[in-house]
């Protein structure tokens, strides 16, 4: 399904619901799946949660669970510590390109019995759960934060805990954060310092935890307000003490004149007509690169050079992010420049009009790009990709005065 969209409205309103959070939501799936008792409020909808929420139930020995890059991590550690399971792990095409050599060598590390089923370091996985009772291990933590947390999910479960060694300095450290947070919220005890985290066996944990929005889908709605003219926009179950990481956009997001005001459990963004854009943006984005995509595509369509680093886990997500993007926008007619882990956009004069946008069916490309018609007619190709982690994404543009019309 293609969509044509197109937004020429001057004035943008409105109040808008977001699910829960997937990072949140899926951490803590995991952690339900250990204790059953825990109740959770406002979990997400998106396509990624059902498929592990699925996976956690399923009876079946095959478990595929297409393109979640996040449930295949998590699932990894949660099955190979589940005794008496025998589990084959896939997804489709693009998951089994995507590498977990070094979370499989960390619980092999722990004696978890894991197989690769075809290539060395890739999926899929044959998986027999068993006890685990080594409570060390050590791992590379400039790849993926999501290896991290798969360990530190189950670490509460083992008969000894677990003490991770973190090689190197960690990649996208808020989301391990997290995942601390969600482990002392639970009553389990934790230490994280000078590259060790420890994790002690769970005791009396608590049960009920209500999910907060995932601030990833309303950096989209930041990027409205930024390329309007006038706009003001309420977002629903947001808090200003967030332990989500991409909380950081409304600071970001500052600078392109997007005002942030927390009340009750809500934001509000408004467009600041006032405030002197930047000619530069810079920024290090190694605690949030999801945000990668929507801060370069605003640039752009702010006529801002961007130039962000931190971004070497874009190459392994669901598509080579940072090659994506030096596509798309040159389509537009940006000039972009990028390495392995940077990117650099170069402000343009000119938005080329009724271009088609490829997602590489990745969701964040194609909701990081539709801000941008309302500077000129876009379509986005595959826009069914959005249900991966906002379904309702394309619902939620038209009360905004967001013409969406299917192509294709």
């Amino acid at each position: 399904m293609n969509l044509l969209l197109s937004n020429y409205s001057k004035e943008i309103k409105g109040q808008i619901q977001i699910t829960g959070s997937k990072s949140e939501s899926n951490r803590l799936l995991i952690l339900q799946a250990i204790y059953p008792k825990i109740s959770l409020q406002n979990l997400s909808n998106c396509d990624d949660t059902k498929v592990l929420q699925n996976s956690l139930k399923t009876e079946e020995k095959v478990i595929d669970i297409h393109h979640a890059g996040t449930a295949m991590r998590f699932l990894t550690a949660y099955f190979a510590q589940k005794e008496n399971s025998e589990i084959l792990l896939t997804g489709s095409n693009r998951m089994q390109e995507r590498p977990i050599k070094i979370l499989v060598e960390a619980l092999r590390a722990l004696d978890a019995k894991i197989e690769y089923e075809k290539e060395e370091g890739f999926p899929p996985l044959k998986i027999s759960g068993k006890r685990i009772e080594k409570n060390l291990v050590e791992i590379d933590a400039t790849v993926s934060s999501q290896y991290i947390t798969a360990l530190m999910l189950i670490a509460p479960s083992l008969q000894n805990g677990l003490t991770i060694q973190l090689k190197n300095k960690p990649t996208s450290v808020s989301y391990i954060n997290m995942t601390l947070a969600f482990l002392e919220k639970l009553n389990i005890k934790t230490t994280f310092k000078e590259n060790i985290i420890t994790i002690k066996p769970a005791k009396n944990i608590l049960t009920k935890i209500e999910i907060e929005s995932d601030w990833s889908s309303a950096s989209y709605f930041y990027s409205i307000v930024a390329l309007s003219e006038q706009a003001e926009i309420t977002l629903s179950n947001f808090r200003e003490n967030s332990i989500q990481g991409d909380r950081v956009v409304a600071d970001y997001f500052k600078e392109f004149g997007v005002e942030t005001t927390f009340y009750g459990n809500a934001i509000q963004l408004k467009k600041n007509r006032t405030d002197k854009l930047p000619k530069v943006f810079k920024a290090n984005l190694i605690s949030s690169p999801d945000l990668a995509q929507t801060i370069a595509v605003t640039c752009f369509g702010l006529k801002i050079d961007c130039h962000l680093e931190g971004l070497r886990t874009l190459k392994i997500k669901e598509t080579d992010r940072l090659q994506a993007l030096k596509n798309e926008l040159g389509k537009l007619g940006a000039k972009v420049s990028i390495t392995s882990e940077s990117i650099y956009v170069k402000a343009s004069a000119e938005i080329k009009e009724n271009q088609k946008i490829k997602t590489y069916q990745d969701h964040r490309m194609a909701m990081a790009f539709a801000p941008l018609s309302m500077k000129v007619p876009i379509e986005i190709e595959e826009a069914e990709v959005v249900s991966k982690s906002f379904p309702d994404f394309w619902q939620v543009l038209k009360p905004l005065g967001f013409s969406v019309k299917t192509t294709l």
